[in-house]
């Protein structure tokens, strides 16, 4: 059975693979597969599951074993993760994380020594090394690894968020800030604090169990009432990693990963700081995106859903800017993947500059998008669904040339997406629910 999902390996946890025996064995795969010297040196870091504590000492016990040293850091931020890998100069990072899941789940995923995701053909190398039940009876008892507690990791993140913006001072904004109960909950605060700003803080008390519980990315209408409750100028809410970002405007109104894309982006082109001149979005950003670039004679390139190939875009065509609606915002001259607070801050550092509220700095009017997510209990084929089929190509001869539509499955849950886009409202939602009733009826 395959390990490896679109974003690491994910599922429940203490059910398989998200086991202490497959963690233990994943850890003496990584350590085979990923260092990069003779004594290698992993660092791990993870959100505020419960769980983690479990994955977290099997990791190392599997690390360890191998010879490889360890540096464990807490919860944190998966971008704290990304940079301080780099900080360190380690062969390789681990994130234990199911990112805006429920707390039932939990997730483990890898970094090469750079800070990026691993591509598809290094996670294989690790899977089967996995299922090879690795012998580690060459190391003798003088050469198994040690793990060391960092304490300073927070706050090297912390320098380098700020660093972002140049230290800009951020006095005058009213900022509520939602941690989801999750891995930012300590450091997003406190970068806000430090760079002058006046602080609303949400859902910073994890328990091990509340982590994105009615709260965070994936609940912005929490956010939103308490910018307007608050009468602050900005909000911004992350997802249990801290990877993902949404904001809210001082009216009220949510901004997903569109929308900070169009502000940021434009504004890097106007400054010539946008390399190439182009954004790199999925399939699932809006189409007005494109209009909007192109009236700037800005370019934008287009990549499958998932923010590992909107990075893997970046990497090969030599891009700065990325992201996804979901809101993962990909500035790579300051992180090597999507970090929430270094999206925001970018947003932030705008405003200042441009002595604007956030409402007035939003150039991007969407086209209507429809989005439906079904549960399923299989994942079979969808073009295999006759039904399924008929109502998306009656779809397709209502939409022509005004609309589009993306079905297929997610990568990292139980679920069917349908999303439709076109210019009448009404007309898509209905289009969208007939496609996904006939998904119910075949694998719901």
């Amino acid at each position: 059975m395959r390990l490896f999902g679109t974003d690491g390996v994910r599922g429940k946890a203490n059910k398989y693979p998200i086991t202490a025996e497959i963690a233990l064995k994943l850890g003496k795969a990584a350590a085979k597969v990923l260092k990069t010297k003779d004594k290698p040196v992993f660092l791990i870091g993870k959100d505020t599951r419960l769980s983690g504590y479990m994955l977290e000492n099997a990791l190392t016990a599997g690390l360890t074993s191998m010879g490889a040293d360890v540096f464990l850091v807490g919860p944190v931020p998966t971008p704290t993760v990304a940079h301080l890998i780099r900080s360190f100069n380690v062969d390789a990072g681990i994130m234990i994380s199911a990112s805006h899941n429920p707390y039932t789940d939990n997730g483990i995923k890898f970094f090469d020594e750079k800070g990026h995701k691993l591509p598809d053909e290094t996670e294989e190398k690790i899977e089967k090394a996995v299922f090879e039940d690795i012998n580690t009876e060459h190391v003798d008892s003088k050469s198994i690894g040690r793990a060391y507690r960092i304490d300073d990791a927070k706050g090297r993140y912390i320098e380098s968020a700020k660093a972002s913006i140049n230290n800009i001072s951020l006095k005058g904004l009213k900022v509520v800030i939602d941690c989801a109960n999750g891995a930012a909950y300590k450091v997003a605060p406190y970068i806000l604090k430090e760079l002058g700003a006046e602080v609303v803080v949400l859902n910073n008390q994890p328990d091990g169990n509340n982590i994105n519980l009615e709260c965070g990315a994936l609940h912005p209408e929490v956010l939103k009432a308490a910018v307007l409750g608050h009468g602050a100028d900005v909000g911004i809410t992350l997802d249990g990693d801290a990877d993902r970002i949404i904001m809210v405007d001082e009216k009220g109104n949510i901004l997903d990963g569109d929308f900070i894309l169009a502000i940021a982006g434009l504004e890097f082109l106007r400054q010539g700081k946008l390399k190439k001149d182009t954004v790199v979005v999925t399939e699932y950003t809006n189409l007005a995106f494109d209009e909007l670039f192109r009236k700037h004679k800005g370019n934008v390139v287009r990549v499958q859903n998932g923010d590992r190939y909107v990075i893997e875009e970046m990497l090969d065509k030599g891009y700065n800017v990325g992201g996804e609606a979901s809101g993962h915002v990909i500035f790579s001259d300051f992180n090597s993947t999507g970090d929430g607070m270094i999206a925001g801050l970018q947003v932030l550092r705008i405003m200042k500059e441009k002595k604007k509220r956030l409402s007035e700095l939003n150039p991007l009017v969407k086209f209507p998008q429809v989005i439906i997510n079904v549960i399923v209990k299989e994942k079979k084929p969808i073009e295999k669904m006759k039904n399924v089929m008929d109502e998306i190509k009656e779809a397709e001869k209502i939409l022509g040339k005004n609309g589009r539509h993306l079905i297929r499955y997610s990568g990292t849950e139980m679920k069917a997406r349908v999303m439709i886009e076109g210019k009448d409202k009404a007309m898509i939602e209905k289009l969208a629910n007939r496609i996904a009733a006939e998904i119910r009826k075949e694998v719901g």
